[in-house]
């Protein structure tokens, strides 16, 4: 079985217009929201195995500080050049090129390419994955190829303002 957690960057920061794209920081709240949902993913037993994400720095840093919160070695977080702004074929092959041995991974990005890529997987389950937010999938096949789109199970599918009821 393999879990697949889609973790879209946490709010940015506009306050420096002279940052390029890739420069841009969180914010207040994507420091905030961040951890509470690395706090959700803990509780929906979700733990990943291998954390790739984006390197801008908005989203790299989600990704240090889910790590920090789920006490994930930062030091193994890598780094995926192609997952800035991938689209949806980028994610399919970044995640193909992933070690079988690895069960759960986690991909930090960017819109729209990670709402492309949960409609894939779940198809029409949301128009916007917001800014912090969580679409867990688990699938049951050795590799990490989903070009063939195996029979998916979700897991979670959260965000910062969604209400509990909302579930």
């Amino acid at each position: 079985m393999k879990t697949l957690s889609i973790v879209r960057h946490a709010k940015s920061s506009w306050d420096d217009e002279s940052l390029s794209d890739r420069e841009r920081p969180l914010n207040k709240r994507g420091h905030r929201d961040a951890p509470v949902m690395a706090d959700r993913m803990t509780s929906a037993g979700i733990r990943p195995s291998l954390i790739l994400s984006s390197p801008a720095v908005r989203a790299f840093t989600t990704a240090k500080l889910i790590a920090e919160q789920i006490n994930y070695p930062k030091e193994f977080l890598q780094r995926e050049d192609e997952l800035y702004l991938a689209s949806l074929d980028t994610l399919l092959d970044v995640l193909v090129a992933q070690d079988a041995n690895f069960n759960s991974i986690m991909l930090v990005g960017h819109n729209p390419g990670l709402t492309d890529f949960v409609n894939y997987l779940v198809p029409g389950l949301t128009n916007n994955l917001p800014t912090s937010g969580v679409v867990a999938v688990n699938f049951e096949q050795d590799d990490w190829s989903l070009y063939d789109r195996p029979e998916i199970g979700l897991l979670l599918h959260d965000y910062p303002k969604r209400k509990p009821t909302e579930a």
